[in-house]
């Protein structure tokens, strides 16, 4: 399929994609067979338009334009999963999302995301947890990719907001659920991106949030789920990012907590152990290139200056103390860059001279 479609083949693409009964996995295929989304909608076989007791259900060209003029209107950005800015890491499933509607920073769907997942009646702890572990990713450079919803999703946006986050809905560009979170939902169009695969308007319904989630889990190079009850959405989540080759992480919690057994399960089937932002960079880069971000962050600094990574990571160690602090102190005291202190950080904690706490703080060993 070649990606510099017409206003036509754009429009006959989002008509087949909205076609009843056909998923993302029947419009690859259909695409596979035909070459384009034209030739797809006029060759549909005779037993897929028979099927449920008569001709098939195609959306018109009038309610195409409808849906388009909405998104438009809105303000937002159709994306095809043809198209080069359609986020590459959703691009690269076997079987992507036809289409999403995005609000906002588009650029952010490109930048490498973690996704934070959870309860939505979340304990004030996890909300915090989520909260801080959100704004580490963000100092780390990574987007944090959540679903707007109550407790541990909404915890999570916000503390990435001034770092990008995306928001992934289950109805409509347009949909805010819950009403509560309509400030927020704002700060995340006007800082990080919003996005959907319903057209606008559409109110969420049950069966829309496995899709959402699916897409939560595709943005990401890793799901991060912080409290989860045996059988919750953010298990769901979890699986679907396993199945799609993600890391997969968990928050450990009290096994008196209905709301720490999903959690706890997870770890129980080899899910990683996620006690702050260094397992989660750990589960992502791996020993190797995790002991890299220090020299990185030298190197696109907009004017160089000679500095050693090794005299750098003495500096943060000398820092440290057989009393916790929390990251922000000694993010502070070592002159408030985030990235190279959380680096320096965890290669400390490799060799064995730094460690964490389940409250976030870091001490000498």
């Amino acid at each position: 399929m070649k990606p510099d479609l017409s206003p036509s083949e754009r429009r006959d693409w989002v008509r087949l994609a909205r076609t009843e009964m056909v998923g993302p996995v029947t419009f690859t295929d259909l695409l596979r067979r035909f070459g384009n989304a034209s030739t797809a909608l006029a060759n549909l076989p005779t037993a897929f338009r028979a099927r449920d007791k008569g001709s098939i259900s195609i959306p018109s060209l009038e309610d195409i334009e409808t849906e388009l003029s909405n998104g438009a209107a809105l303000g937002a950005r159709l994306l095809l999963s043809c198209d080069p800015d359609y986020p590459s890491h959703l691009a690269a499933l076997d079987t992507p999302p036809p289409l999403l509607w995005a609000l906002g920073e588009v650029e952010a769907l490109q930048r490498p995301s973690v996704a934070i997942v959870g309860a939505r009646i979340a304990s004030a702890a996890g909300q915090r947890f989520a909260r801080t572990l959100a704004a580490d990713l963000g100092a780390a450079g990574y987007v944090v990719v959540s679903g707007l919803a109550r407790g541990v999703d909404g915890a999570a946006h916000e503390g990435a907001l001034s770092t990008g986050t995306v928001a992934v809905l289950g109805g409509g560009i347009d949909d805010i659920y819950p009403r509560e979170h309509g400030k927020l939902y704002d700060q995340i169009v006007a800082q990080g991106c919003v996005v959907s695969e319903s057209r606008p308007g559409q109110v969420a319904q049950a069966r829309d949030f496995p899709r959402r989630n699916r897409i939560i889990s595709g943005l990401s190079r890793a799901i991060v789920v912080v409290e989860a009850e045996l059988r919750s959405g953010s298990l769901i989540t979890a699986r679907m990012g396993a199945e799609q080759g993600r890391e997969v992480l968990a928050v450990p919690g009290s096994p008196l907590d209905p709301r720490a057994k999903g959690c706890n399960d997870l770890i129980r089937q080899g899910a990683g152990l996620c006690e702050g932002v260094d397992d989660v960079l750990r589960a992502i880069e791996g020993f190797r290139s995790f002991q890299s971000p220090v020299a990185i962050w030298v190197a696109e600094q907009a004017e160089p200056f000679e500095f050693s990574p090794d005299a750098f990571c003495e500096q943060v160690a000398g820092l440290l103390s057989p009393t916790p602090v929390s990251k922000d102190d000694i993010i502070r005291a070592a002159g408030g860059q985030a990235a190279p202190v959380l680096a320096a950080l965890a290669e400390l904690e490799l060799a064995g001279r730094a460690e964490f706490t389940l409250g976030g703080t870091v001490a000498a060993t």
